[in-house]
C-alpha cells in the first residue's frame, strides 16, 4: 500500500508517461534527446524539429499544430502533430513585417508585428489587421503579446533606445487594445523592452524587461547593473525607464546616472531581479499537469544571453517558483546551451507549454525547437 505522498508521486508519473506515449497527437513525441543540454532528475530534452530558422515565440493551436515565428525572416511556420525532427515545417505565411508574439484566442490566431496584430480564422492563411498604430522601434520591435479571457489585447511597445526621453509616449510601454478598440491605451509605461508578456492563473499580467546597457564608468560595474526584471503589471504603472532602474540590493528604483535629479519614490519597485544583462525572453505559466505538482502555477523564462558582459550570463530557461501569489526566486531548468569557454551554442528565445503538458523551447541560433517532458 503507497503512503500518501509516495500515491501522488506515482500517479503523477503514470500521468506524465501517458502524456509521453499519447505523443502522435504533438510534435516531437518519440524524438532524439538532445545530447547538450541537462534538465532536472526526471525530465528530458528531445527534439521537436531541426528546421526552424530564428526561431522565435510559438503558440500551440486547438488541433495541436505548433506555430513557430520566424521573425527575422518575416514567416510564420507550422509543425504538425507527428512531424519528425528531420521533416520541413509547412510555411503557413510570409513577407509579415517581424511577426514574432503570438497567441490562439477562441481558435484564431493573433500575432504581433512591427506595426500592429494580425488575426488569422486558423488555419485560413489570410489574416485581418486589427489594429496598425503601433510606433515601429528600431532597437527593440520584437513584440510580446498576451490576451486576457476576456479578449483584451495586450502588447509590448519598446524604447526606441537605449536610454533616452521618447519622443512618442507610447514607446516603451505595454499597450491595452479592448475587443473591437482599434485605437488602443497606454496601460503600463517606463519599460525599455516588456520582451514577454503571460498572464498567471490568477489573471493577473507579468512581464519580463531587458533593462539599458552601460550604466557604469568600469567594465565591473556595467556586468552587474541594472538587474533585468520580472514584474507583475499594474495599470498606469510607472516602471522606471529611462530615469529610473532597479536598485540590486532594495526593493526600490535608483536614478540613472543620465537623470541624477529623477524622483524614483513613485515608480513601481521590480517584483523580482534578474541577474543584469541575462536577456530574458520568452515568458509561461505553467499550468499543465504532466510535471510534478510543485512546478504548477510557477513560471519559466527564457534567458537569451548577454551581449556586453565580460563574463557571459543568461543562455538557459529558468524556473520561477511562487509561494503565496509571489516569487520567491529562481533556479536553472535547462542549461547547456553555454560552452565552458562562454560562447554559445544555442540561443532560448520561446516557450509554450503544449497540449501534452511538455515545455516547449525554440531556438533562433541553431534554428532547433526542443520539448521537455517528465516521466520514468
Amino acid at each position: 500500500m503507497f503512503s500518501t505522498p509516495r500515491l501522488i508521486r506515482f500517479l503523477t508519473i503514470v500521468a506524465a508517461a501517458v502524456a509521453i506515449g499519447a505523443g502522435s497527437g504533438v510534435p516531437g513525441a518519440s524524438d532524439t534527446v538532445v545530447p547538450f543540454l541537462t534538465a532536472p532528475p526526471g525530465f528530458h530534452v528531445s527534439y521537436v524539429s531541426k528546421h526552424v530558422p530564428g526561431a522565435r515565440f510559438m503558440a500551440f493551436a486547438p488541433n495541436g499544430d505548433l506555430i513557430v515565428a520566424e521573425t527575422q525572416s518575416g514567416n510564420l511556420v507550422v509543425i504538425h502533430p507527428g512531424m519528425s525532427p528531420d521533416d520541413q515545417p509547412d510555411v503557413f505565411d510570409v513577407a509579415i513585417s517581424l511577426p514574432h508574439g503570438a497567441a490562439f484566442f477562441g481558435g484564431k490566431l493573433y500575432v504581433a508585428t512591427w506595426f500592429g496584430v494580425l488575426r488569422y480564422d486558423y488555419p485560413a492563411q489570410r489574416p485581418v489587421t486589427l489594429f496598425d498604430n503601433i510606433p515601429k522601434s528600431i532597437d527593440h520591435n520584437r513584440r510580446a503579446l498576451a490576451i486576457a479571457a476576456d479578449g483584451t489585447i495586450f502588447v509590448s511597445s519598446g524604447s526606441d533606445c537605449n536610454v533616452c526621453t521618447e519622443r512618442n509616449p507610447r514607446y516603451a510601454t505595454i499597450l491595452r487594445y479592448g475587443v473591437s478598440d482599434t485605437e488602443g491605451t497606454i496601460y503600463a509605461h517606463g519599460l525599455r523592452n516588456a520582451s514577454g508578456l503571460a498572464f498567471d492563473s490568477q489573471g493577473r499580467l507579468w512581464t519580463v524587461v531587458n533593462q539599458r546597457d552601460s550604466i557604469g564608468p568600469t567594465q565591473a560595474i556595467t556586468d552587474n547593473l541594472p538587474p533585468d526584471e520580472f514584474d507583475l503589471i499594474r495599470p498606469d504603472g510607472d516602471y522606471g525607464w529611462p530615469q529610473c532602474y532597479p536598485n540590486p540590493t532594495a526593493p526600490d528604483r535608483l536614478p540613472s546616472p543620465e537623470y541624477r535629479d529623477a524622483d524614483c519614490s513613485k515608480t513601481e519597485p521590480a517584483t523580482m531581479n534578474i541577474a543584469a544583462h541575462s536577456a530574458p525572453l520568452g515568458l509561461v505559466f505553467y499550468n499543465a499537469h504532466a510535471f510534478p505538482a510543485s512546478h504548477h502555477g510557477n513560471a519559466f523564462i527564457a534567458f537569451h544571453g548577454s551581449w556586453n558582459r565580460s563574463v557571459p550570463t543568461g543562455d538557459k530557461v529558468v524556473e520561477v517558483t511562487f509561494v503565496g501569489g509571489k516569487p520567491t526566486g529562481y533556479h536553472d531548468f535547462v542549461t547547456g546551451w553555454m560552452d565552458k569557454d562562454g560562447s554559445y551554442r544555442g540561443r532560448p528565445v520561446g516557450l509554450a507549454v503544449g497540449p501534452d503538458g511538455a515545455l516547449y523551447i525554440s531556438d533562433d541560433k541553431l534554428g532547433y525547437v526542443y520539448r521537455v517532458s517528465y516521466g520514468p
